[in-house]
């Protein structure tokens, strides 16, 4: 955008300009002794106590309740690969939306590189200063990497939202969805449309959550993934090895024929012909934004339950019901990481927030609803511990 189109007007840039975040001090700094305890002399005897036991940093600095939201600006929203300098804007959104929901204090961090081996050095490099790693708007298939080397190194938590947010919402989504058409996750099919970050994630949430991996089969660009692919990559090919094993072949008409559900998380338009051929009945996950795979008025026309991306249509699977409360339960818990269970139990805390009052336009609570974030946040706490990797 040049700065021709920049209207100062516009209520927009009224709201970004300067920024939507700021740095506030939680202590007073009115007076001499105010000084001396907040910085020299007294900060030095804080100082002496850590370097003898690290572990203090987190009584005694903000590590316990800050994260650091870091993105390379390749996969920015609906936006691609808009570089760091564009993408700190949503970065800043998301870290309000950290603080708002959760709490949680958060920083954003926009490298200017998109090397693996130079984000995971600086995020390494950096990760004394924080108590999480929330990843954010990095392509697949780099995310995948990135995540992991950085799991592996760091003993805080590291969290793609882009990945496990999504797929801990549609799990939520979906366990509600079939409670209301009094169905059961282990018979539903389901087609995955997309095989990136967030498909690839959404999958395994779903086995993780009690999927039957005999009844989903994933498509990617090029058609259904299964054992009759070659070229796959690791990740694809891992997905391949465990669903579609009876060698489905094809295309998403192919993939949505008799399915009961299908998740789209790819960006491409599905036409309204395949998503007739679905079971009675069935339900339809139509993520991509702004653009939904398939309109949410098609969709209704063949199925029973439709939930998007968007906010001004019913069921939003939002991102933000998840992570401000899972960053939230893994600092409260000084969890080392966060795992398969942290992850299924805070899809099974969304669902229950509107467990009682299900009907097929509210199958998972509003974005804005205060009871997500702390039931969330407490079950993630519970599961930390229940899974051993609990601090706290």
């Amino acid at each position: 955008m040049s700065p021709s189109t920049v209207d100062p007007a516009d209520p927009v840039f009224r709201l970004h300009r300067g920024g939507k975040m700021a740095v506030t001090s939680t202590v007073p700094l009115t007076s001499r002794e105010d000084l001396s305890l907040a910085y020299t002399p007294g900060v030095a005897r804080v100082c002496e106590a850590i370097a003898a036991d690290e572990t203090l940093a987190d009584d005694y600095t903000w590590v316990s309740h800050t994260v650091a939201v870091v993105t390379d600006g390749s996969a920015v929203l609906g936006l691609g690969n808009i570089g760091p300098r564009a993408a700190l804007p949503v970065m800043e959104g998301k870290a309000v939306l950290f603080k708002q929901f959760a709490g949680v204090d958060a920083v954003p961090v926009c490298l200017d590189t998109q090397d693996v081996d130079e984000i995971v050095a600086v995020v390494r490099a950096l990760a004394p200063s924080f108590g999480g790693i929330n990843l954010e708007d990095i392509s697949a298939p780099r995310c995948f990497e990135v995540e992991r080397r950085l799991d592996e190194a760091l003993d805080i938590p590291v969290f793609h939202d882009d990945q496990h947010g999504t797929a801990i919402v549609v799990l939520a989504a979906l366990r509600n969805a079939a409670t209301l058409l009094n169905r059961k996750l282990g018979d539903l099919r389901v087609a995955v449309s997309g095989a990136g970050a967030a498909g690839v994630a959404v999958t395994k949430m779903l086995l993780a959550g009690g999927v039957d991996p005999a009844r989903v089969v994933v498509c990617d660009s090029k058609g259904i993934l299964g054992r009759h692919r070659t070229g796959l990559t690791d990740t694809k090919a891992e997905l391949a090895a465990v669903t579609n094993p009876d060698g489905r072949q094809g295309d998403i008409t192919e993939a949505l024929r008799d399915a009961d559900v299908l998740i789209g998380v790819s960006g491409g338009q599905i036409p309204e012909a395949a998503v007739a051929g679905m079971a009675p009945g069935g339900i339809v996950f139509a993520l991509a934004n702004p653009n939904p795979e398939v309109h949410p008025e098609v969709a209704a026309r063949h199925v029973a339950v439709v939930a998007t991306g968007r906010s001004d249509h019913p069921n939003q699977i939002n991102n933000v019901l998840a992570f401000p409360g899972v960053f939230r339960g893994a600092l409260d818990a000084r969890a080392t990481r966060i795992t398969e269970g942290m992850k299924v139990a805070a899809a099974d805390a969304i669902a229950q927030v509107v467990a009682e009052t299900l009907t097929p336009e509210a199958i998972v609570p509003s974005p804005l609803d205060p009871r997500v974030a702390p039931a969330v946040a407490e079950a993630v706490a519970e599961a930390a511990r229940r899974d051993g990797v609990a601090r706290a």
